[in-house]
């Protein structure tokens, strides 16, 4: 890690109805589903184990697209936290893709098979077509300031992009491998003392 940074527990949010069916998302703003939100629970269960009543004395911070809220308000009641009592920042929102969101990789494939091997040649650095579109190296510039701002140990739930992000500048993982990295929704990433682990 370059930067010290205090006790993280990462969370993504649950997964929603775009999520199983491989729709980008991006900023595109989503609900939950019933998937998602047993994934949510699980997360909060595990981590009301892992800290017991510490659990009170975390700074709870999402991204505020309903997805991320809905997640967080979930984990604290699992955790006996009054479910709305916590801070958002539009620097977690998930990457912005531009002209990609709504849209599926086939769709992509099929409309714009030369954009896609764009992509794949350096998936860190590109950045779909559209005004508003972020390459990962963007976000990784907008969601620094807010882990390197947290002023103790933090609980965070944003998204798949914000967390390979986090992988990419605190936990050693090359550029194009963290772009392409699994995020699990059922998953804590846990950072503690320069130790990246999923929980």
């Amino acid at each position: 890690m370059s930067h010290a940074l205090p006790l993280i527990y990462l969370c993504r949010h649950g997964q929603t109805n775009w999520n199983a069916e491989g729709r980008i998302q991006g900023q595109v703003d989503t609900p939950l589903n019933a998937l998602g939100r047993v994934q949510a629970k699980r997360n909060g269960r595990y981590l009301r184990l892992a800290l017991g009543s510490a659990v009170k004395d975390f700074h709870f911070v999402a991204s505020p697209l309903t997805r991320t809220r809905e997640t967080m308000r979930i984990i604290r009641r699992e955790c006996g936290l009054e479910p709305d009592d916590f801070a958002t920042d539009e620097r977690l929102m998930e990457l912005n893709f531009g002209d990609w969101q709504n849209r599926t990789l086939e769709e992509i494939s099929r409309d714009e098979p030369q954009e896609i091997a764009r992509r794949d040649a350096d998936k860190w650095n590109f950045k779909p077509n559209g005004p508003t579109a972020e390459s990962y190296r963007m976000l990784a510039d907008r969601a620094r300031p807010v882990f390197e701002g947290l002023a103790g140990r933090s609980i965070v739930v944003a998204h798949g992009g914000i967390t390979r992000v986090f992988l990419e500048m605190y936990g050693g993982v090359p550029p194009q491998e963290a772009a392409y990295a699994l995020i699990q929704q059922d998953r804590v990433l846990k950072a503690e003392d320069g130790q990246i682990d999923w929980v």
